[in-house]
This record gives C-alpha cells, sequence and structure tokens, in this order.
C-alpha cells in the first residue's frame, strides 16, 4: 500500500451536448462500481485498436446477433477493429435470417405458450422470431448454396464455409457479408449447433462424403495467435466461443489485451462466469495485460464502448 495513490472522486456533470466519449470518460472520474469499469474497458479497447501489431479477436455467443446490436458488431467490422471472430453457429442462423426477414420486439413476460399455439412465434428473450423468418428462410436459401459451394470440393473448414455463404449474400447490414468483404475469418468450433448446422447435417444426407475440416480451423487459429507480435480480445458472453479465444491465446504466453462483457456469476466454477484473473493462472491473459471485466448486459455496455472508441480513432 505504500505505493498507493489517492485519486479524488468526481461528481458526474451531465450537460445537454454530452457526447457518449465524455460521458465515458467522466464515469471514469466518478469512482463509481461498474461505470468505472465500463470507462477503464473503452480506454483498453482503444488501445487494442490503436495496436497496429495487435490481432483483434470478437467472440460472442448468438442471442445478441437477433437484437440491433448486431449492427454494432458490423460496424466494428466495417471499421477494421475486429480481424477474427469465433462464435457460436446461431450468429449464423440469425445474421442470416435477418438478411431475409425481419424478427420483432416482444417482452419477457409475454406468454410463451400462446406464442407457439397462436402464432407460431419463438421467443428470444424479448425478441420475436416467427417461424416463417426463420427455419423456412434458412433451408430455402442455404441448400441451394451449398451445391454451388461444394461443386469442386467435399471437405472445408466452418470459416471457409461461413466465407462462402458471406459471399453470395450481398447485404450491407449482413456480418457474414461484411465479414467476407474485410476479409475477417468467422469460426464455429459447434457448428452443428443450431440451425445452419442442422442445414448442412440435412445436406449431407444425400452428399455422404461431405467433410467439415475442424482441424483446419484449429491450424488457422494456431498460426494466426502464434505469428501475432501482439493479440487482444473483446468477450462477450460465455462458452465455447470465449474458450476457444483464451485457449489457443495460452500457447503464445497469453492475451496482451483482453476485456470481458458478462452477465454472468463465478461462484458456480463455470467457465462463463469465470474473471479474467483465472484466466491469468492458466497463462491464458498475461499478467500484466490491459484488461477488464464489466459486468452487464453487453447490449448496453457494447454499443456504449464502441461509441467511445470510435470517436478516438
Amino acid at each position: 500500500m505504500k505505493d498507493l495513490e489517492l485519486i479524488p472522486v468526481e461528481d458526474i456533470k451531465i450537460t445537454k451536448d454530452m457526447t457518449v466519449d465524455r460521458m465515458l470518460e467522466a464515469m471514469g472520474r466518478a469512482g463509481g462500481f461498474t461505470a468505472q469499469k465500463l470507462a477503464d474497458a473503452t480506454n483498453i479497447a482503444e488501445a487494442m485498436a490503436k495496436d497496429k501489431n495487435c490481432l483483434k479477436i470478437l467472440s460472442f455467443p448468438a442471442c445478441i446477433m437477433a437484437t440491433g446490436t448486431r449492427g454494432v458488431i458490423v460496424d466494428m467490422v466495417k471499421n477494421g477493429l475486429v480481424d477474427l471472430i469465433i462464435t457460436t453457429c446461431g450468429t449464423l442462423d440469425h445474421d442470416l435470417s435477418r438478411s431475409y426477414a425481419d424478427y420483432y420486439k416482444g417482452d419477457f413476460m409475454m406468454d410463451d405458450e400462446v406464442l407457439r399455439d397462436k402464432y407460431e412465434i419463438s421467443r428470444l428473450g424479448n425478441v420475436l422470431v416467427p417461424d416463417e423468418c426463420y427455419g423456412t428462410v434458412l433451408e430455402d436459401n442455404l441448400l441451394p448454396m451449398f451445391d454451388e459451394i461444394f461443386s469442386d470440393t467435399q471437405s472445408m473448414t466452418t470459416h471457409e464455409i461461413i466465407d462462402a455463404v458471406g459471399s453470395r449474400l450481398g447485404d450491407e447490414d449482413s456480418l457474414l457479408y461484411q465479414c467476407h468483404k474485410m476479409g475477417v475469418p468467422v469460426v464455429v468450433p459447434g457448428i452443428t449447433d443450431g440451425s445452419f448446422g442442422c442445414q448442412l447435417w440435412m445436406y449431407y444426407q444425400t452428399h455422404r462424403k461431405l467433410r467439415i475440416d475442424l482441424f483446419g480451423d484449429e491450424q488457422m487459429l494456431s498460426e494466426l495467435t502464434n505469428g501475432a507480435e501482439a493479440t487482444g480480445a473483446v468477450i462477450i458472453g460465455g462458452g465455447i466461443s470465449k474458450h476457444h479465444v483464451i485457449w489457443w491465446n495460452q500457447f503464445r504466453g497469453g492475451l496482451d489485451y483482453c476485456i470481458y462483457l458478462t452477465t454472468a456469476e463465478e461462484y458456480d466454477g463455470s467457465l462463463s462466469g469465470a474473471r479474467i484473473r483465472e484466466a491469468v493462472s492458466w497463462g491464458k491473459v498475461k499478467a500484466d495485460a490491459k484488461k477488464m471485466t464489466v459486468e452487464g448486459d453487453a447490449t448496453v455496455t457494447l454499443p456504449l464502448i464502441y461509441a467511445g472508441v470510435l470517436s478516438r480513432i
């Protein structure tokens, strides 16, 4: 404690013309719980964005792609803030479905039995997904694409398949399309765990020689992380996408920059709830890395962090 630096807490002063960036800076001076963490995470994200030698990784679960936060992620790709995405299969489902049809706003407390029996609607939190906007849309559009994509090969990695699908979309609002345009690989380790993977399985019923080259995905991740001078990650939520990011970074000594955006608790020992300090013990994040865990809904925290960074770069 001999090196303790005492920094006074400053009140936040709201003005009519206050920008998001100015608000974040005020939160950083306020010393108030998650506000402080949000401000610190924005500073880390800024440093990561400005580090030209840093491999910038984004991982997230599918659910936020069903919301308007999809637009934030797409914009991050457009503006060169992402070099690699690791996510879950549902991300592909929602991105493709929303390229062809609309999702709708709902409420957490809606009657789910009525939604299913009367309206044939699935509820994702407070987002409504009509059946005709999801499974049917994917089946009608993906299977013809697969005929083209696999016409000359019987084995592809997940990032190759996803890039090939993205190249056929032409929708500026689509994550897959923008990742194809910007050369950002999208890896889905659990490719069969969703409707996109189910469509691949259906295609497999009449194309038995089809193979998904998961080792090819892992080889690319190994080469990208080991070949990078520095690595940084914004990790939203948990599960397989989070673990794949930190797993491959342990072989290079850990992440140099790391931001967790999470609502999970750590008391049950889950990976999803584990804080960055636990990843340090595994060598997956460097002890001296610029790092911050921000508790809160990523549909709130991610847009704020991105808005702050965008105004500084």
